[in-house]
């Protein structure tokens, strides 16, 4: 970490009540060709259970994943909050969300980017509750190309879609949600006095831009971004993440 991450750190841990919120892909877990096989370090997913167990300490992974895919790759035990698809998803059911007109237009969403997909060398469409995710991190240059022009053209201009650009992924949404969204809700449903934000992706840049005076925000990994710091790989998370627990930590008196 450099010295100014180091001290920003020093100041966070002093807050009254403080909210970790990280990432899963490219943050906890490192990027694979299978989305499906993904998994956090075992050095991260301790930390957090350590972090989440301190007195006045809350611990949420914002992910784009549908949360049922979260839940099962993460482990992670109940007490750390998971919060799904961008925001949209922070728990099991969607209540009045989808409504039968966003149902209908989900449907119609799946089908067309099915026909759309249908044959694409290294395409992958992740269907979630409220959304699809268009992948082609695994597809030729110009394959992938010519999908993501077909679908922005196509269903990513229809009414009522949201479309969520990140690396190597279009994400289709029938709803609005987004991660920043995400954290506003958690700061005030836990009463947040701080918060540490750790993200990887273009999509969370929406968070970064939520963080306020006496917040910090992570950027793991190159690109452009809003947030103050930066670490390399996930294993500099997940040392950043031990050190959070160290600082936080009552001291023996």
């Amino acid at each position: 970490m450099s010295p100014e991450l180091t001290r920003a750190i020093a100041e966070l841990v002093r807050t009254p009540v403080l909210l970790v919120a990280v990432d899963f892909d490219g943050v906890l877990a490192p990027i694979v060709s299978d989305p499906s096989q993904a998994a956090p370090l075992p050095e991260s997913h301790d930390a957090l259970v350590a972090l989440a167990a301190l007195p006045s300490t809350s611990v949420t992974v914002v992910s784009g994943r549908a949360l049922d895919d979260l839940a099962a790759l993460s482990k992670l035990p109940p007490e750390i909050h998971l919060v799904g698809s961008h925001g949209a998803e922070f728990d099991h059911g969607f209540g009045d969300l989808l409504t039968p007109g966003r149902l209908e237009l989900r449907s119609r969403l799946r089908r067309e980017l099915g026909h759309l997909a249908a044959g694409a060398e290294g395409v992958l469409l992740e269907p979630k509750p409220a959304s699809v995710a268009v992948h082609v991190r695994n597809a030729p240059d110009s394959v992938a190309t010519e999908i993501l022009r077909a679908v922005m053209e196509g269903p990513g201009s229809w009414p009522g879609i949201q479309v969520t650009a990140g690396k190597k992924v279009l994400e289709l949404a029938v709803i609005s949600a987004s991660k920043g969204t995400a954290l506003d809700v958690l700061r005030e449903r836990l009463g947040a006095t701080a918060v540490f934000f750790a993200g990887d992706d273009v999509t969370d840049e929406k968070a970064f831009a939520r963080l306020r005076k006496g917040d910090v925000g992570v950027k793991i990994g190159g690109g452009d971004t809003l947030a103050a710091y930066r670490l390399g790989t996930p294993e500099d998370m997940a040392a950043l993440l031990h050190h959070l627990v160290a600082e936080r930590s009552p001291r023996p008196t």
